[in-house]
């Protein structure tokens, strides 16, 4: 496993790597301490697993290169960590397609928690910062967080909310902060196809908007296949 850190403060580089260790003790953990030694060192090491990206940075704020990294790296997962934990900051974060967002003050068994979700496919967001969004979710779901949702008998996944494995695709582009057109361009779909999928998709997790869309996957731990195959399905079009 190989992890980039970009903080411009070499003491919680430092910190991380201790924390990052009990995640994959033989994990390669890269630092940067800015946006461009970042961007350098990703393009040097195109088989990165992971980004953690401060959002106060030198030279260019963290949620302008977190938009670049989404468009240059698009399936790079990336986690904000960040001594933010305003509603708006998470907002902006989720909205530039970052996988996960984690305050600093967390613990270090809440940060190797989070990664391992963000890896296996979730969308992170601390239970706190879920709790300030409305609605709540029904009763059946309120003790399903993104920590205790990995400890479930089983993930929940698209197919759980009666998505097709094409609409997952699309899902998978959506909270990755695609728009339309590039998700029509990844998936070669036409944008009519796209836009049917999307509003199904929004449908489907009750909400009316993408950044609802992310945090309504966070809340109920839903798994995306990272792996999944963009392949063609001419057949759902």
């Amino acid at each position: 496993m190989k992890i980039l850190v970009v903080d411009d403060h070499a003491l919680i580089r430092t910190a991380l790597r201790g924390v990052l260790a009990e995640l994959d003790r033989d994990a390669t953990i890269l630092e940067a301490g800015d946006c461009r030694s970042a961007f350098d060192l990703i393009e040097t090491h195109p088989d990165l697993d992971l980004v953690l990206l401060d959002l106060s940075l030198p030279g260019m704020h963290g949620l302008a290169a977190l938009e670049e990294l989404r468009t240059r790296h698009p399936a790079l997962p990336v986690v904000v960590l960040s001594s933010a934990n305003d509603r708006a900051s998470v907002t902006h974060a989720l909205d530039q397609g970052a996988m996960g967002y984690i305050p600093k003050l967390s613990t270090n068994e809440v940060l190797v928690s989070a990664l391992r979700l963000v890896l296996s496919g979730g969308i992170y967001i601390p239970p706190e910062i879920l709790a300030r969004w409305a609605p709540q979710p029904a009763p059946e779901e309120a003790t399903v967080t993104p920590l205790a949702a990995r400890n479930g008998p089983r993930p929940r996944v698209p197919a759980d909310l009666g998505l097709s494995e094409r609409q997952a695709q699309v899902l998978r582009l959506l909270l990755q902060g695609r728009s339309n057109k590039l998700i029509c361009r990844d998936l070669d779909l036409a944008e009519s196809t796209v836009k049917n999928h999307v509003s199904l998709i929004l449908k489907a997790l009750n909400v009316t908007t993408r950044t609802q869309a992310v945090i309504a996957a966070a809340r109920m731990g839903l798994v995306l296949d990272r792996t999944a195959s963009p392949a063609k399905d001419r057949a759902e079009e």
